[in-house]
């Protein structure tokens, strides 16, 4: 919250305190109005009004608080703060930074009423203009920048709801983010901070379709189910089948200018992991830390239920104010089910009817007014850039016909469906390809054919098939056994495996398969392609499939993913294959 939000009146009193909800009297409120609540001064949010009767949902626990009790409004909606110092920062759910509350309380448990703004007004950043005096300047429009991190660089923007106007002063130099850095001739000065309601979306001129993918390194991802950048995805999956291993691979290699990491009511030992692990990691774009381009949320399993309702919110709009300054953001929710369970409780607190397994009836327009803020946009500034929302759900049980990923199927475009039996089987990422879509494909195609491979979709339709064929294959082995298949289904299954083996499969914690390259993607289904097309042809001249298979050649297919000069690697592969199979006839 912002430092500059001053109460307005001490005129509402508590009358009632139902878990995170507080019903207040006398309170001359609006929707949606910050609150005060309690002696203690505990942040809250008003939900709804009826009457005298002023409804809050508070961000923090309520224990103890008790009716008499006084309510304070700001008159502000929930904002968040906007400047630099975002990146390489850790916040909770309503933006306030833990590394600057641990800092006040002295321990790592804290106490509640702690507030802090969401960046620091006291440190001062070296201010480069880019635009003179006597320029005239709209809203939103990049008027100087100021080097935030090693990998990032901020510019800094006239706030979308000023009025704009000529440059009357501007300056180099060094400066705290509420100094004016310009002023102009409608007498508004521009300053590096800006607050942002977080329930209201950033103004753009323009949506656009995607043509460009959002290359994850992963080859199931890129290979078969791609997400455009500004695109929108699901990881739906039991537990333990490997969705926040996903989300991290997806927020380390994925080719976004920067990261916003929700952690949304995850499990405390997991939102360590992310905590501990980021500032280690190496960008491998830029050698530098991975989190000098990355802003992280966390908001674990036992904090207060309403902050987790918001963090999403934090969220989409600090991924909107990068979006604007011209840069691609990929923004990964690590769970919307909890975000989706945290509204179920306030709802019913509120004694709403509920809907469908005791959701709110309204869950679907908040699940579409979410991922509806991702998109590929033209800024009010001329600038192009992105918000790509991946959003992991995990439905109880992994049933997936449960409201909230049903819900989810029907907004986004790209379905990544985490199977529990491939996880089981340790089969890595545990991505279903049957039951898993990308509705990109066609769009972005082209990209695929200019940058990669011309015969790109058809080799990728291919793979389609075998694994397809695969699966109904399967059904039959099942009931009589492999060997009672005809010679040309036995090798159909034979590829089908390498396929999944040497193709689907990749290793996130190996240093060269973590990562693979569109590429070198293509370049490792092409070779499993050319021993089916080899191994085929030596089928029809009378070889049986036994020899076939026992090639020296083939298990190497298994090593492409692994090989550090996986050209070479794969030339020399693809060439064993042709001669030692052609030899057998």
């Amino acid at each position: 919250m912002s430092q500059a939000i001053e109460t307005v009146d001490e005129d509402g009193v508590i009358e009632r305190v139902s878990g995170p909800v507080v019903t207040a009297t006398d309170l001359d409120a609006r929707m949606n109005d910050v609150v005060y609540v309690g002696n203690e001064g505990l942040m809250g949010e008003v939900i709804e009004i009826e009457g005298n009767l002023t409804t809050i949902q508070v961000y923090e626990e309520t224990s103890g608080v008790g009716p008499g009790e006084p309510v304070e409004n700001t008159g502000e909606p929930l904002s968040v703060d906007l400047g630099p110092g975002m990146l390489n920062a850790i916040y909770d759910g309503v933006q306030r930074p833990l590394d600057v509350l641990e800092e006040k309380m002295g321990t790592a448990f804290l106490d509640r009423g702690v507030d802090a703004p969401g960046i620091d007004f006291e440190k001062v950043w070296e201010f480069e203009p880019t635009v003179d005096e006597g320029d005239s300047v709209g809203p939103g429009d990049v008027i100087g920048e100021v080097p935030e991190t090693a990998s990032i660089t901020h510019k800094v923007m006239v706030p979308p709801n000023y009025e704009g106007g000529e440059v009357t002063s501007i300056e180099a130099g060094e400066f705290t983010v509420d100094e004016p850095v310009a002023e102009l001739d409608s007498g508004e000065e521009v300053t590096m901070h800006q607050e942002w309601p977080v329930r209201e979306a950033r103004p753009a001129n323009e949506k656009e379709t995607p043509t460009i993918p959002l290359v994850s390194g992963q080859r199931i991802l890129d290979g078969l189910f791609p997400i455009a950048k500004g695109g929108t995805a699901a990881i739906p999956g039991p537990f333990g089948s490997g969705k926040t291993v996903t989300q991290h691979q997806l927020a380390k290699w994925a080719d976004a200018d920067i990261v916003v990491y929700v952690g949304c009511g995850e499990r405390g030992n997991e939102m360590t992991e992310v905590i501990e692990d980021f500032p280690e990691l190496e960008d491998p774009k830029t050698g530098k830390p991975l989190m000098s381009r990355t802003c992280l949320i966390a908001n674990t399993s036992n904090m207060p239920v309403a902050a987790r309702e918001s963090c999403i919110y934090t969220g989409i709009t600090i991924a909107e104010y990068f979006r604007d300054m011209g840069y691609d953001v990929a923004l990964m929710a690590d769970s919307t089910s909890r975000w989706a369970e945290a509204m179920r409780e306030i709802s019913s607190r509120l004694e709403e009817m509920p809907g469908e397994e005791g959701y709110p009836a309204y869950l679907a327009a908040s699940l579409s007014e979410f991922y509806e803020r991702a998109g590929l946009f033209q800024n009010i500034n001329g600038t192009q850039g992105s918000v790509s929302v991946i959003g992991a759900v995990s439905p109880p049980g992994g049933d997936f016909s449960e409201p909230v990923t049903q819900n989810t199927l029907r907004i986004v475009k790209t379905f990544w469906a985490l199977d529990a039996d491939l996880a089981e089987r340790r089969h890595f990422p545990s991505i279903n390809w049957t039951e898993s879509y990308s509705l990109y494909r066609q769009q972005l195609d082209p990209w695929f054919r200019e940058n990669v491979e011309e015969d790109w979709p058809e080799v990728r339709q291919w793979a389609v098939d075998v694994l397809d064929e695969e699966g109904e294959l399967q059904e039959i082995v099942q009931l009589v056994g492999k060997d009672a298949l005809p010679e040309d289904q036995q090798l159909t299954l034979e590829v089908a495996r390498y396929l999944r083996e040497a193709w689907l499969q990749q290793n996130a914690f190996h240093d060269v398969d973590t990562y693979c390259d569109p590429k070198k993607t293509y370049r490792m289904l092409r070779a499993i392609k050319t021993f089916n097309d080899e191994a085929f042809e030596a089928l029809e001249a009378g070889v049986p499939v036994e020899e076939i298979a026992d090639v020296d050649a083939v298990p190497r297919l298994n090593r492409m993913g692994t090989a550090e000069e996986w050209n070479e690697f794969i030339d020399e592969l693809e060439s064993d294959l042709e001669e030692q199979i052609r030899s057998l006839y």
